[in-house]
Order: structure tokens, then sequence, then C-alpha cells
């Protein structure tokens, strides 16, 4: 069993466990509640209606959140020749070809949070499958991470933009930004997470698809946001 600190109680003293908030009302909770010395770490967590046993009810992809991620992300991009040039100038943390395939495979090395691979080299980088997969960290086409357009892709990874990916009970979980962020940032964050995951509905999820989502900082409870009050577009989030 977890044990939770006297601050995470005092917290969770001011949450009604029962409430389903406003999105603006679950940001300013949120933000009350998130007491830690360091700023923490915002992250929508967004139950769905889907089987993600079925490959057709698999959630995966990417989206730029409007007021960014507020954090530094570590991005590693497997390329060789003018591609790699293309990504150290656009601000790669890591970038290699065999040489850091072989830094993974043979020294653990995993200081990055973001892969990404053009597509000559996925042969090679498709050999740390077991190394990267478990941690969501193999180059997708699904999320764009698998593309000759380096440059870029970092660009938008540094400047604000996530991976999303359901896991195997159908939860997606994305950082939204920081408990320093303006409370109109946060809501234009969850909004952009929200829509992305109308936009991205599988034909195949029947009945109500977004069941419940919640908002939570690093090392505050969770506060529960209303399905049907998280964009005033119900009848989108219930499903038919």
């Amino acid at each position: 069993m977890t044990q939770h600190g006297k601050k995470y109680k005092e917290a969770l003293s001011k949450v009604d466990r029962e409430a389903l908030l406003s999105v603006p009302a679950a940001v300013d909770l949120v933000k009350e509640l998130a007491t830690a010395k360091f700023d923490e770490t915002i992250e929508l967590a967004v139950r769905l209606g889907v089987d993600p046993r079925k490959a057709d009810q698999i959630l995966r992809g990417t989206l730029s959140l409007p007021a960014g991620t507020g954090r530094d992300v570590r991005v590693a991009v497997f390329a060789a020749g003018e591609k790699a040039a293309e990504a150290r100038a656009a601000g790669a943390d890591v970038v290699g070809a065999d040489d850091l395939v072989a830094r993974i495979a043979n020294d653990g090395f995993l200081g990055f949070d973001v892969a990404i691979a053009t597509p000559d080299l996925m042969g090679q980088v498709g050999t740390l499958g077991r190394i990267l997969g478990p941690r969501g960290l193999m180059p997708n086409p699904r999320t764009g991470t698998v593309t000759n357009d380096v440059g870029r892709t970092v660009r938008e990874f540094k400047s604000g933009r996530v991976e999303y990916r359901t896991d195997k009970v159908g939860n997606i979980h994305v950082p939204v930004g920081k408990a320093s962020f303006s409370r109109t940032d946060l809501i234009a964050n969850i909004h952009a997470v929200i829509d992305e995951l109308i936009r991205a509905k599988p034909a195949a999820a029947k009945g109500r698809y977004i069941k419940s989502v919640t908002l939570a900082s690093t090392m505050g409870p969770g506060v529960r946001i209303d399905p049907a009050r998280v964009r005033d577009l119900e009848e989108e989030l219930v499903g038919t």
C-alpha cells in the first residue's frame, strides 16, 4: 500500500471524491493543491471506452499543446549524413546511427524522452524493440516519429508536441503543463487533448467513449472532471 505524507493528506481533505467539476474549476483546485517546492507537472488522465486488446481500438498519436509542456524534452534522433546534421541544427540532444543503436543496446543508454528515426535506419532501430518498446520510446510512423522531416519534428517536440497512447486497460495519460502555468494555458492544453481524442475515436468503439477524466499534479490527489462538461460537446463525448 502506498504511504502518503501529511501534505498529500491535507490536500486530499480538500477534494470531494464524488464531485464532477468543470475544467476551469478542476484547474483552479489542482493549482491550489500543488504545494511542492518544485514546479509540479499537471497530468490529464482519460479513461476511454475502448478495448485495447483489439488492434482497431488502440489509440496512439501525437498532438501539439498550444501552451507547450513547460518541460525540457530530451530528443534522440537516429539519422546519418545530412539528416543527422539537420537534427543537430534543430536542437536534438542525441544524434547517431549505428553508434547510437550500439550505445543503447550495449550500454543501456536511455537519456531521452522521445526518439525519432529516419525510415532508412528503422532496420537497425527495430533491433531495440525489447528495450524501447516497453518504455514507449520506439519510433513509429503513426506518431510521426519515423520521418525524413527530422528538423521540423525535433522542433515540434521541443516546443510542446506530446505523444499519447492507450495503456492495457484503455487509459491515456498526457502532461498538460506545469502548476506555474496560467489558468488559461492549462485550460487550452486540456481542451486540445480532448479535441484530439475525439478526433481519433476508433470507429469500432461503441457506447460511452470518454468514461472518466481526472486532473492531478505530480504530488497532489486526482480531481475528477465531468466528462459531459469537459468540452461542452456532450453528444460527442458520450458517443452513441
